[in-house]
């Protein structure tokens, strides 16, 4: 008896423009539970993926869609026009794949059957896949925030962070840069790594080998499973959701730290000058300092 084919889904594409099932199997590494696409080779009767903005990665994942798809598999592919979509039907035409395009709502959308062999399907995953960023000395993947580079707000908090101690958090981790220097005070008990990118998580398993740590792969705007009572948050919140900037994310993002603290402990953020906190740190904490303004970044203390 032949095996029941999946129907999934990658990201949220909108059901205005592409209809997918509500019981679709979620496959983007930005929703946390959602399954891996490698682990379904074959496995897939349909996928409707709202793609990445960012080439390398766009690529990636479109190949390891294909390669997840069974032959005569559907594949939709939207991303609006300014964020890749322009240049959809060229990459899955390299692919070997035909493609019928439509446009609508400032989205192009590609859809492709996956029919005999494809080309390039492994340039394209070893291209986006995970690897060792000599630079960093730190593992990493394409589509990660700041995957080859330390971020000049994080490197700011780094240079101002003062030996911690206790059980504390590293909310929005990343590939695990502010943890390697968190973890360095003899005095630090537990850490936990917190991000919604499973990639991040993945990278930061391996760059952060220490016995005091535990990882959690969730939106810290939704989850409940945040550890409480803690001595200390480090975090550099991000801004943009969907490529967009969205300021509500950092406020969120303080406002949870405030919850997951015991009284008085302490949250150290790092955001651009230009972003608003500091309505939000007063509102959650005790009180607030600003420790430094440099380059563009600022730095905060703040006691709940």
């Amino acid at each position: 008896m032949a095996a029941t084919l999946i129907e999934g889904v990658y990201g949220m594409p909108p059901r205005e423009l592409v209809d997918w099932p509500a019981d679709a199997v979620q496959f983007s590494p930005l929703v946390p539970g959602a399954e891996r696409l490698e682990a379904h080779p074959g496995g897939l009767g349909s996928l409707a993926m709202l793609a990445p903005p960012g080439t390398i990665e766009r690529r990636h994942e479109m190949a390891l869609a294909l390669r997840a798809l069974a032959e005569g598999g559907r594949l939709t592919v939207l991303a609006p026009k300014d964020k890749g979509g322009a240049r959809l039907k060229a990459e899955l035409q390299a692919f070997g794949l035909d493609v019928a395009e439509t446009s609508q709502r400032h989205h192009r959308i590609c859809l492709v059957v996956k029919i005999g062999e494809l080309a390039g399907l492994d340039a394209a995953i070893e291209a986006g896949a995970p690897r060792f960023v000599e630079a960093l000395g730190l593992w990493s993947q394409p589509g990660v925030f700041s995957w080859n580079r330390i971020d000049p707000g994080s490197a700011l908090l780094i240079r101002h962070l003062p030996a911690l101690s206790g059980r504390g958090g590293d909310f929005g981790c990343g590939i695990g840069v502010l943890a390697h220097v968190v973890l360095a005070s003899p005095t630090v008990e537990r850490l936990t790594l917190v991000d919604i990118d499973r990639r991040a998580l993945d990278a930061a398993r391996r760059n952060v080998d220490h016995p005091s740590t535990e990882f959690l792969w969730a939106d810290l705007r939704r989850t409940e499973a945040l550890p409480a009572a803690l001595d200390f948050i480090v975090m550099n919140p991000p801004f943009h959701d969907g490529g967009a900037e969205d300021r509500a994310l950092g406020q969120a993002f303080i406002r949870r730290a405030a919850e997951s603290l015991r009284k008085g402990g302490r949250c150290y953020v790092t955001a651009n000058r230009h972003l608003p906190y500091e309505a939000a740190l007063k509102e959650s904490f005790a009180r607030s300092a600003l420790v430094v303004e440099e380059g563009g970044y600022k730095v905060y203390e703040a006691v709940k």
